[in-house]
């Protein structure tokens, strides 16, 4: 029987060896797995936070969404800005129109559109929602200082609005 090398396991390089596309030591691999772990982590703390308020981390990023359109949107709208399919705002809505929080209403000029509103308990719900976001990333941003929030805060707007992938 064979036995099972890393370089089978990682593919035909390891991850120190030379090769194609790898000329030495993979350190992105690492990063992202940071920023991944990172990520995860940030969720759970919004998870917990927003637990209080009845509210998953999906269905807030839906409430702001709607509080960010100048006027009330339609759902493809939502889906879109949200890069999801449909089915899921669909989902998000239904949950969020049950707690009260946003009703649907008949466009105006095309009564066949329907557009998503906030409501007077969803504009409290923000409120209360931007409180638990402010708790959630403290949790994950106390080890650094002011400096390092902010040079922090630029990579990342560096790097959410860099290139993307290459072709």
């Amino acid at each position: 029987m064979r036995e099972a090398h890393e370089s089978d396991v990682h593919g035909s390089s390891g991850p120190e060896s030379p090769g194609p596309e790898n000329s030495g030591p993979d350190t992105d691999g690492p990063l992202a797995e940071q920023l991944l772990r990172l990520t995860r982590r940030l969720h759970r703390a919004q998870k917990r936070h927003l637990e209080p308020l009845g509210l998953t981390p999906a269905q807030s990023r839906l409430l702001r969404m709607v509080a960010c359109f100048p006027e009330p949107p339609r759902m493809a709208d939502l889906a879109e800005r949200l890069e999801v399919v449909p089915r899921a705002v669909t989902t998000l809505v239904d949950a969020l129109e049950a707690n009260g929080s946003v009703r649907r209403a008949p466009d105006p000029a095309n009564r066949r559109v329907i557009r998503i509103e906030l409501t007077d308990e969803g504009r409290s719900a923000l409120k209360a929602l931007r409180a638990a976001r402010r708790a959630a990333a403290e949790d994950i941003l106390t080890p650094l200082s002011a400096e390092q929030r902010k040079v922090l805060g630029e990579l990342l707007t560096d790097l959410v609005n860099g290139p993307g992938p290459r072709s």
